[in-house]
């Protein structure tokens, strides 16, 4: 049964569709795909969009419309969006998640085999071929950021390049905020117009929101992504043709971001600072 159409106009090449992944053939996946319209030296790229943990692929679609409509003469590669168990319009949880502890049934490696076995049933049905022979690349926002990594790092030789958005701090607890309790605290270096009142309810809302073990709807586990990826320059990745691949990172626009927070967090007394 196809997806819903999403409430916006987009190019026809673009197709809403359910996939079942073969390794879990009782629920599906809702994904959205548009066959590349060009090959570079007979062989043709996949961008794969991955979603961060608070938005789904919708976000995604008018860059991949954009990506089409601009690309109409130079052609353009394969796109694929997908919104993961429990996320967006995929209704269907995780079957693995069946007997594991309520809310942390499956973890980001589980994501990225999800991922890896996306990418093969696509490469075969719709660009039929191989998915050694389709160069990857992932563009990544928040969480999405580290799936990409750590799929990178699973399966050497099969991403060319990564663009990462906004990318989650792997190694982080999330505990950025100054500490009051801490024995080095010291009150005078905060912000004229931030006490101490204010300080605590800014980390404890934060926290309730971004800390690893705070449960989400798509019951994705969080806590071990600091063991798994403890390391912001490692490990080493591998792209096709033992070379590496192509990274960039980008961080979000100060300015939106505090605008975007302050709907988050809406009764806040705290600025969020450049």
């Amino acid at each position: 049964m196809a997806a819903p159409q999403p409430a916006m106009m987009l190019p026809r090449e673009l197709k809403h569709e359910s996939i079942v992944l073969n390794t879990k053939p009782t629920a599906s996946i809702q994904c959205t795909f548009a066959q590349g319209s060009t090959s570079q030296k007979g062989r043709s790229g996949l961008v794969v969009f991955l979603n961060g943990l608070m938005a789904d692929k919708s976000t995604w679609l008018p860059v991949m419309a954009g990506i089409i409509r601009g690309n109409q003469d130079g052609g353009y590669p394969s796109l694929l969006a997908y919104d993961r168990f429990g996320q967006g319009l995929t209704d269907d949880r995780d079957p693995q998640d069946q007997g594991r502890e309520p809310g942390y049934g499956h973890d980001v490696l589980d994501v990225a085999q999800d991922l890896h076995q996306i990418i093969t049933q696509i490469s075969e049905e719709k660009m039929k071929t191989t998915p050694e022979r389709v160069p990857l690349i992932f563009v990544a926002n928040s969480i999405g950021c580290v799936i990409a990594r750590l799929y990178a790092d699973s399966y050497p030789g099969s991403v060319a390049a990564l663009l990462l958005l906004d990318s989650m701090m792997a190694n982080s607890n999330f505990d950025w905020w100054p500490d009051p309790d801490s024995s080095d605290f010291n009150a005078e270096e905060l912000p004229a117009d931030v006490d101490i009142e204010i300080l605590r309810e800014q980390r404890a809302k934060f926290a309730a929101t971004f800390a690893p073990d705070v449960v989400n709807k798509e019951g994705l586990d969080r806590r071990n992504v600091a063991e798994l990826l403890p390391h912001s320059d490692r490990p080493q990745l591998c792209g096709p043709g033992n070379r590496r691949p192509l990274i960039t990172v980008v961080e979000h626009d100060p300015d939106w971001f505090a605008s975007e927070s302050l709907k988050v967090f809406p009764n806040t007394r705290l600025r969020f600072a450049k």
